[in-house]
């Protein structure tokens, strides 16, 4: 491919390129998820918002100064990548797809989905460990291996690895948001251990990329840009995205991770004074002994010895 123009500040609003299979998923998901909504009466337009942001996020990175100058520009490159696994998975994931699926699907359909999605392999792949893998995986993969050489002198592989990069992140904050059904209930605490988890195989991705070799030499030497930072240089900017840039990209899933741990826990909380409402108006004896004894769901973590 010809080396697009240098990049000023200008070409970041007027470079665009046509990414024709990026623009046909959109239309397809876009189009099914608004139809399936418009069916649901009390569908929140909150999760609808969301599931288009994840969408339109999508087109910005494939067909904008991004996608016209991500393979020209290693910094480039590692912001689409940052944004493909931590910012478009976890808004696709805040519209609840599968719960929307669910519910338009024909009963024969919706009951397969339902089955196979509490199978052993649903429970197998959103296991705590196996998320962790699926989350930080991808980029260790992607960058410590001739997989990144591959993926800028391959339009094919680039796809794939995009679509890999977008699923892995889907799984990863579909099993730990959990406003879709998932074959576990996971802790929220869990979540938070996993994302500090990712913070630090960030930092040391970053640190390889800052200190180590070249990635990709021959392709960005081939390019003759004459233009922008030096190789090096634009290396260590991308070190310094993927490192802090998906940190970054990772508070919005921490806020919404702890509103709704607050919202389950106030859910929980009424729950218990409804119980006990329904006790006290029965007229039966309150409970012996601590009130979080009591509680079906903190009385064997709590249980005296």
């Amino acid at each position: 491919m010809p080396t697009p123009p240098p990049l000023s500040g200008s070409s970041f609003f007027t470079a665009w390129t046509l990414d024709v299979p990026a623009v046909l998923v959109v239309l397809v998901l876009g189009a099914g998820y608004l139809r399936a909504a418009r069916r649901q009466a009390s569908w929140p337009p909150g999760r609808t918002t969301a599931f288009l942001g994840g969408l339109a996020t999508l087109l910005v990175v494939t067909c904008s100064f991004i996608g016209v100058y991500d393979s020209t520009l290693f910094w480039v490159r590692a912001t689409q990548n940052t944004v493909l696994l931590m910012v478009i998975p976890l808004l696709l994931a805040l519209g609840a797809p599968v719960t929307l699926l669910m519910r338009v699907a024909p009963p024969g359909l919706a009951g397969k989905l339902c089955r196979y999605g509490r199978g052993p392999l649903a429970r197998f792949v959103t296991f705590p460990l196996i998320v962790t893998v699926v989350l930080i995986a991808p980029f260790l993969v992607l960058y410590l291996t001739p997989l990144y050489a591959l993926t800028l002198d391959s339009t094919a592989v680039g796809g794939l690895v995009r679509v890999a990069l977008v699923l892995a992140g889907f799984l990863y904050f579909y099993s730990r948001i959990q406003l879709d059904p998932t074959p576990r209930a996971g802790a929220h605490l869990v979540s938070v251990w996993i994302s500090l988890t990712e913070v630090i195989f960030d930092g040391a991705l970053g640190l390889v990329l800052w200190l180590g070799p070249l990635l990709a030499p021959a392709h960005y030497d081939a390019a003759h840009r004459g233009w922008g930072p030096d190789p090096r240089t634009d290396q260590i900017i991308g070190a310094g995205v993927l490192w802090i840039g998906g940190d970054v990209a990772g508070l919005p899933f921490v806020g919404a991770l702890f509103i709704r741990w607050a919202r389950d826990d106030e859910k929980r909380a009424k729950q218990l004074d409804r119980r006990l409402d329904e006790e006290a108006e029965a007229g039966e004896a309150p409970a012996s002994g601590l009130w979080w004894e009591n509680d079906p769901e903190l009385a064997a973590r709590f249980r005296r010895r």
